[in-house]
């Protein structure tokens, strides 16, 4: 479930500019309630991967 192929893109170019880790994160937090939890337990992996990526 979900619709994560272009999460990394986005997220990581959100980042560029300046979103930090725990606001990414909030953010799926809250989108919990609006997109689903599968939506978001299907994100949550590719939201990692990005996290890890970065440079600290």
């Amino acid at each position: 479930s979900g619709q994560v192929a272009q999460l990394s893109a986005h997220l990581s170019r959100a980042m560029d500019n300046g979103l930090t880790k725990s606001e990414a994160s909030e953010a799926l937090t809250h989108l919990l309630f609006y997109a689903g939890w599968p939506n978001v337990f299907s994100a949550i992996p590719a939201a990692k991967d990005v996290f890890e990526k970065r440079p600290r």
